[in-house]
């Protein structure tokens, strides 16, 4: 999985020249925002996710590339927000036959993992699932057929698109010029994923108890 992510990004790299800074701001946010909001990222995950924001600061941090990191990440944030939100809106209107219309085995079973990750975690699993390439795709629609408040799931879609779409674009910029930042990537997406979790678990407990 390693290598095929390093190759993706390699290729990502070969965007730039060939596109221009705007073009490519466009290209990458676009992708972004289709990898949930257009459900792309349940057929191509690698694309659409950690390798495609990854590698954009990859080549934000080359001389010449005319992109600007912070204009690159914050986009990424909000093209991810936008996705979740599209996400979170189009289960909240079709209700469950928006989900029981994918067809394939693998599908099936990363929904029946989203759900079960919804419910145990609620608020919490909207933030987690921005970290999780499958979870990312269902758990915004499920947010969404389960009728969780629209306020919650915008703030939990907020913290958990930025936190990945900022987070993972700057340390791929970062990267470039320090590869210890490089293999420690994917620990940094773990500390948000971790933080989340023991967050979740003192509010539930919290919840309990007050019950």
């Amino acid at each position: 999985m390693h290598f095929i992510q390093t190759t993706i990004s390699d290729q990502i790299q070969s965007w730039s020249p060939e596109l221009g800074p705007w073009l490519f701001y466009l290209v990458v946010w676009g992708l972004v925002f289709a990898g949930t909001g257009l459900f792309i990222g349940a057929f191509v995950p690698f694309i659409t996710g950690d390798s495609l924001v990854f590698a954009a600061g990859l080549v934000a941090a080359g001389s010449g590339s005319g992109i600007n990191i912070w204009v690159m990440a914050i986009g990424v944030g909000v093209s991810a927000w936008l996705g979740d939100q599209v996400g979170y809106t189009l289960g909240r209107h079709f209700g469950r036959p928006y989900l029981d219309n994918r067809k394939g085995q693998w599908l099936k079973n990363a929904i029946a993992r989203s759900e079960k990750l919804y419910t145990a975690w609620g608020w919490w699993a909207v933030v987690i699932s921005r970290f999780m390439p499958w979870a990312r795709v269902f758990v915004p629609p499920i947010a969404g057929i389960s009728r969780m408040n629209y306020y919650k799931f915008f703030s939990a879609n907020l913290v958990g698109a930025l936190a990945w779409g900022v987070g993972l674009t700057v340390t791929g910029y970062f990267a470039a010029s320090n590869d210890a930042v490089k293999s420690v990537s994917y620990a940094i997406a773990a500390f948000f994923i971790t933080a989340s979790i023991i967050a979740g678990v003192r509010v539930w407990l919290k919840n309990r108890k007050a019950s």
